[in-house]
């Protein structure tokens, strides 16, 4: 992607890539990357007008993930979820930080024991809250538990573009 067509035309883009570029060139492992982006994203996360009103109305087929800037090491992506909609139980290819600018993300964490899947977390994502992780561990699903249509930032540790997603697997395992 070109990063200067791509950062120029939604504000806050620009400064969230320059502070991301900055932490992933220190090569600090994934969990310290993914900690330190999250702190990047939690000052510098953008408001709503980094998408436009368009954009932000989502999709009644499920929630839309947006690339807004990708690069080898990392991405940025957009994530748009109208009220109720819910991704599959999954994890990640590599780290990830996301924060929130609208909606509530509950987050589901479980655990994979070989034949099933434990839970062994909730939370409840709200607005300028801002989290990270990184493999092992990132077995999640994500519902916008709000009556709003929701948007959050991912910033993940892979190219997307390349990739074309950033999920690793999804599992289909029995929860107990």
């Amino acid at each position: 992607m070109n990063m200067a067509a791509t950062t120029a035309a939604r504000p806050g883009l620009d400064a969230l890539v320059t502070g991301v570029s900055a932490i992933v060139a220190r090569r600090l492992g994934l969990a310290r990357t993914a900690f330190a982006v999250a702190d990047v994203l939690r000052s510098r996360l953008p408001g709503l007008d980094i998408l436009t009103p368009r954009e932000r109305e989502g999709s009644p087929d499920g929630y839309v993930s947006r690339p807004l800037h990708c690069e080898e090491d990392f991405s940025i992506v957009s994530v748009v979820w109208r009220p109720g909609q819910e991704t599959q139980i999954h994890d990640h290819v590599s780290w990830c930080a996301f924060g929130i600018i609208s909606g509530i993300e509950h987050e589901t964490l479980y655990r994979d024991m070989g034949d099933h899947l434990v839970e062994i977390g909730r939370a409840d994502n709200r607005p300028g809250e801002v989290s990270g992780f990184a493999p092992p561990g990132d077995i999640h699903k994500v519902r916008n538990t709000s009556g709003e249509v929701g948007l959050s930032i991912h910033v993940y540790g892979a190219n997307v573009a390349r990739l074309g997603s950033s999920v690793r697997r999804l599992y289909d395992l029995p929860v107990r």
